[in-house]
């Protein structure tokens, strides 16, 4: 099991950009605003020879249970009842606060190694701030600038002397290179050990943490009425059935032109990476508005990306007539998103879990099929009477002279038509061939992408016998 170390502090002390030093990305949020943090938030850290989790945590700031300030220092608690070790940070250019030492007698009362640090300690000015950490009565203060990486060899010291062995975690996510495919051998299928990367995505409030809560069976994310709670995207590790996810809360987006915080505007570009890096984007939909402006950009989006989608239309408990609102925004989502047609489209309940199985079943069914490829004998023996009964039309007069089709990429699938000035061919004939791949091969709710080539000879074509 890897070590977790949590990072305690009030805010603004540089928690977050410690976090991502030790992680090696730039993975949370930093702004010189403090209070930035609300959810905790893990990355796998390497310091040296160490490996472990490093937890960034919003703080301990007294509040009611029910308000923000009150629900987030819960995930803080629990972030310390979990750790083997603790990093209480404090700024040394501004001495030891009253804050600071409430956070002390606080920590105190946690029965786990405490390592006191004292960020932002490069030249002069933070001096005196290391010697009036003494004061905490937390041993002797580790002067660091996580901003500019001075003094991590001190740190390396102090955590290699409390935490347990570090082992190297065995999760790789890196793409294997896709093996050649016989005439008629169709791509491999999924490989259920590698765990399944999935974001979901959305406008504020549609209910994306409180629907991820629900799949870890945990509150893990902080939730409630207040839109906008969630800023950086989040990783977690779950299991559903015999599949290990790795799961990706992202903060509610708006319209591009209401975006005018810079806080904002760094958390749309977190959620928008965590789309990247995920394989299947779960798109949120509030059920009793849905389909908004933002909700077709979120979409066209995550089909630009090349991302697999699942529609999911939350708050299904408050929808009447709920057979014919389903049927009706099902037949919605294939006519204003063509490009995803197909593209199961799932009523559920974040907050009481209601059809919960069939969005988990939707989405493994669409990574499925987003990972499919299909051998160049059976595309070709679709193409044939395909194109024999709607030819291409001719360019200045001359007849487009089609040879054959091969899949060479899947994720999402990939084809490439062969032949002669096949670049001319006009967008409304590739999108007649897109949705016949689609309907014939099943490819719902997956972008598909169609590259074209001059030139080539179909190497499965027919060829005569030679003579001697």
């Amino acid at each position: 099991m890897t070590p977790q170390v949590a990072i305690i502090g009030r805010p603004n002390v540089g928690k977050s950009t410690l976090f991502n030093r030790l992680a090696g990305r730039k993975l949370a949020l930093v702004d010189d605003q403090p209070g930035v943090t609300r959810d905790r938030r893990e990355g796998e850290a390497h310091l040296g020879d160490l490996v472990f989790t490093i937890v960034d945590t919003a703080g301990l700031e007294e509040g009611d249970p029910a308000s923000l300030a009150g629900r987030m220092r819960a995930q803080t608690e629990t972030a310390l009842s979990t750790c083997d070790a603790i990093l209480f940070l404090i700024d040394a250019r501004a001495g030891v606060t009253a804050a600071d030492r409430h956070f002390a007698n606080a920590l105190r009362r946690v029965d786990k190694p405490i390592l006191l640090v004292a960020n932002k300690a490069e030249g002069a000015a933070g001096r005196g701030g290391i010697l009036d950490a003494y004061e905490l009565g937390l041993g002797e203060p580790i002067p660091l600038s996580a901003e500019h990486g001075e003094g991590t060899s001190d740190l390396y010291e102090a955590l290699r002397a409390v935490l347990p062995e570090a082992r190297p975690s065995d999760e790789d996510i890196a793409e294997e290179a896709e093996p050649e495919l016989g005439e008629d051998e169709d791509g491999p299928p999924v490989d259920p050990t590698k765990p399944l990367r999935i974001a979901v995505l959305g406008r504020p409030n549609a209910g994306k943490s409180t629907l991820l809560n629900r799949i870890l069976g945990e509150d893990r994310l902080l939730v409630g009425p207040e839109p906008g709670l969630t800023r950086d995207s989040i990783g977690l590790t779950a299991r559903w059935g015999n599949r290990d996810l790795k799961l990706f809360d992202t903060a509610g987006l708006r319209r591009k032109s209401r975006v005018v915080d810079k806080l904002e505007k760094l958390a749309v570009a977190d959620a928008l990476r965590a789309v990247r890096f995920a394989e299947v984007v779960v798109l949120l939909l509030d059920a009793t508005i849905p389909f908004e402006k933002q909700d077709l950009t979120l979409a066209d989006l995550a089909e630009r990306e090349g991302r697999a989608v699942v529609f999911g239309l939350n708050k299904w408990d408050l929808v009447e007539n709920k057979s014919l609102t389903a049927q009706t925004l099902r037949a919605e989502a294939d006519r204003l998103l063509p490009q995803l047609r197909g593209a199961r489209v799932i009523p559920l309940s974040g907050l009481t879990g209601a059809h919960l199985d069939k969005l988990m079943e939707a989405v493994f069914q669409t990574h499925e099929v987003w990972n499919r490829r299909i051998s160049t004998g059976r595309l070709n023996r679709w193409l044939a009477p395909v194109i024999e009964a709607t030819p291409p039309p001719a360019v200045s007069g001359r007849r487009v002279k089609i040879r054959y089709m091969t899949q060479p990429k899947s994720r999402p699938p990939f084809f490439v038509l062969f032949g002669n000035q096949v670049e001319s061919i006009p967008e409304s004939y590739k999108r007649f061939l897109v949705n016949g791949l689609r309907e014939t091969f099943a490819f719902q709710g997956v972008p598909i992408r169609l590259s074209m080539r001059s030139g080539g000879e179909n190497p499965y074509a027919k060829k005569g016998r030679r003579t001697r």
